[in-house]
């Protein structure tokens, strides 16, 4: 697996990381022991960029990576782990408030810690962005767990670049993420040349747009317990719409022997050397072709089709419903 040097330390992960979300929550149904068997796949596989965040499973997910670190000696040593605090859901909703109080990013963390059962978190981001909280205020925070030795870099989540700039001026922020794929293409507006310009890494959540663009789910059918059942892309006109998009995306594929999440994670990995992709899945099987991309090259031409085919306001329907757009600066 090919590495990317993260944020201003310059902390070596696996071009692409593993996004764990999935394991816990919002994709229905779970299964513990196989999620610990791809983590452990995932390591062997030289991935070592693993994330997650408080709210996923309301802990669950924290504690599963605490589980699969407490049995499987040196896994910590090998392991960069980012998590994220600010978003708050009561059990069984969607809908949130955002958190991003001094005190509330101290306990998050402690709770954090606690979940994980380590001496520090790698990376430390501020998921969802309030307003109502100077920004000076909330990083200052971030930045005194920094101090204390908790935190070793700290990171935000859906920012614009003028709240990157003003967070950045206050304490390094060694990585943004946001989603980023083929079919979410706002970064490219200027937030990606801004985390160039400051030394921030940029990591690409849903880059596989929560596997629509794999071709293989069917909008229409997904179980009880989906969260992309309420996603505006996968529902109506739109979900046909996109299939379109995907149809012509499966038959590029196919021409250049490769799967279509492989050359959605290859066409991000090729365009930015500062991008790191964290596809989630619980399936070793798709972590495995995943992993695959890392080493897949796709030409300067096929990038122009790429480019094309999937351009910016080529998607039909918003990324989430309104409750989701709660802390996204756009």
């Amino acid at each position: 697996m090919q590495h990317r040097l993260l944020g201003q330390t310059k902390t070596p992960v696996s071009a692409l990381g593993l996004g764990c979300m999935g394991m816990s929550e919002f994709y229905g149904a779970t299964d513990d022991a196989q999620s610990l068997g791809t983590l452990a796949r995932a390591l062997e596989l030289d991935i070592n960029f693993f994330d997650t965040a408080d709210t996923y499973g309301f802990g669950h997910n924290e504690a599963l990576l605490g589980k699969f670190i407490k049995q499987q000696p040196g896994a910590r040593g090998r392991m960069v782990i980012a998590t994220k605090f600010g978003i708050v859901r009561a059990p069984g909703q969607y809908e949130r408030r955002i958190d991003n109080t001094p005190a509330y990013v101290q306990s998050a963390c402690e709770a954090s810690l606690k979940r994980l059962g380590v001496e520090a978190i790698d990376l430390y981001y501020c998921h969802r962005r309030n307003p109502d909280v100077p920004i000076e205020d909330m990083v200052g925070a971030m930045a005194a767990l920094v101090a204390a030795g908790k935190v070793k870099q700290i990171g935000l989540s859906e920012v614009s670049s003028a709240s990157l700039r003003s967070a950045h001026a206050v304490h390094p922020i060694a990585a943004v993420q946001s989603e980023y794929s083929l079919w979410a293409r706002e970064p490219e507006a200027d937030l990606l040349a801004t985390c160039a310009a400051l030394g921030t890494s940029f990591v690409a959540y849903s880059p596989l747009g929560r596997a629509f663009l794999t071709g293989a789910i069917d909008a229409a059918a997904l179980q009880a317990g989906d969260f992309r059942k309420n996603l505006p892309r996968f529902n109506d006109q739109a979900a046909e719409t996109n299939a379109v998009l995907v149809a012509h995306l499966s038959q590029f594929s196919t021409a250049i022997g490769m799967t279509n999440a492989q050359v959605a994670l290859a066409w991000l990995l090729c365009k930015h050397p500062h991008v790191v992709p964290i596809p989630g899945t619980r399936q070793i099987k798709y972590l495995e072709q995943n992993a695959a991309a890392a080493s897949q090259v796709i030409s300067i031409a096929d990038m122009a089709k790429l480019d094309a085919l999937f351009a910016p306001d080529a998607a039909s329907g918003r990324r989430y419903p309104d409750a989701g757009w709660v802390g996204i600066e756009q």
